[in-house]
């Protein structure tokens, strides 16, 4: 579907849909960025905050027992003023547990708990705050885009490099190919993420002294884990998650799905944090 298209009903994941009960994620964006706000006034440093939310993520039994206790911790009052906020937006969650199969219980990504999802809404846009700025002045951009978001009404004619596929422009009604013209005007080389190493890439261009600067899309649990990757190698990073998980690893099959073209170009634009 293309991106910009007119939504008549919301896009629904497996998971989780950055919809909710509208037509577009436009209000998830916004409330995200106000609850970010929000406990800002609490936590002065952006760094401080990423940190705490990062790290609670990957402890599930903590974040069952903050969010069903009343302790007055900041990060318990984070996890429950997340969960009354954004719920709308994880709805899916609690019966994909419920029916996941046992063979899939053992892969992390297809298990995170609602709270998790709430807490990785939070880190990405935290993420983008503190990464956004480095990204923008960075020597050489790219962007590596889903192949879920190619148009599967007929062949892609996608190419690849030495590094991996791109877009060739073949169909008029392809997220890839709008989200790639946007990319390019902005000095940012766009991919389909099908092969690249990127820890590959970060050494090689790490040893020929050239700042990089990455620009992820992908659904949320993904996106998340991508961007700890370039965290790691200290690789300033960006990301926009799709408005909902449609694809083949999460539905079976792959499904019309979009992104906030919107948000995107925020993100491009040298300014304040979002």
């Amino acid at each position: 579907m293309h991106s910009s298209q007119i939504i008549t009903e919301p896009i629904v994941g497996k998971t989780y849909s950055l919809y909710g009960n509208s037509l577009s994620s436009d209000s998830y964006f916004e409330l995200i960025s106000d609850l970010a706000d929000k406990f800002l006034k609490k936590i002065n440093s952006v760094k401080e905050l990423h940190d705490i939310i990062q790290n609670a993520g990957k402890k599930n039994r903590l974040l069952k027992s903050l969010s069903f206790n009343n302790s007055q911790t900041i990060l318990s009052q984070i996890i429950h003023e997340l969960n009354e906020n954004l719920s709308v937006y994880s709805k899916p969650v609690k019966e994909h547990l419920r029916t996941i199969s046992v063979f899939h219980r053992f892969e992390k990504i297809k298990t995170l708990t609602v709270e998790q999802y709430h807490l990785f809404m939070l880190e990405i846009e935290l993420t983008n705050r503190i990464n956004q700025k480095r990204f923008l002045v960075s020597e050489l951009k790219y962007a590596f885009l889903p192949h879920c978001m190619r148009d599967f009404s007929q062949e892609c004619m996608s190419t690849s490099d030495d590094l991996d596929y791109f877009c060739k422009a073949c169909s008029k009604i392809c997220s890839v190919n709008e989200m790639s013209r946007i990319l390019r005007k902005n000095k940012i080389k766009p991919y389909l993420w099908m092969k690249a190493d990127l820890k590959k890439l970060f050494r090689n261009l790490n040893h020929e002294n050239k700042k990089i600067g990455v620009l992820g899309v992908a659904c949320i649990p993904e996106l998340v884990n991508g961007m700890r990757m370039c965290q790691k190698a200290n690789v300033p990073v960006i990301g926009l998650q799709l408005d909902a998980n449609r694809c083949q690893r999460w539905m079976g099959d792959f499904h019309e799905n979009t992104v906030n073209i919107k948000k995107l170009t925020m993100l491009l634009k040298n300014s304040d944090p979002l």
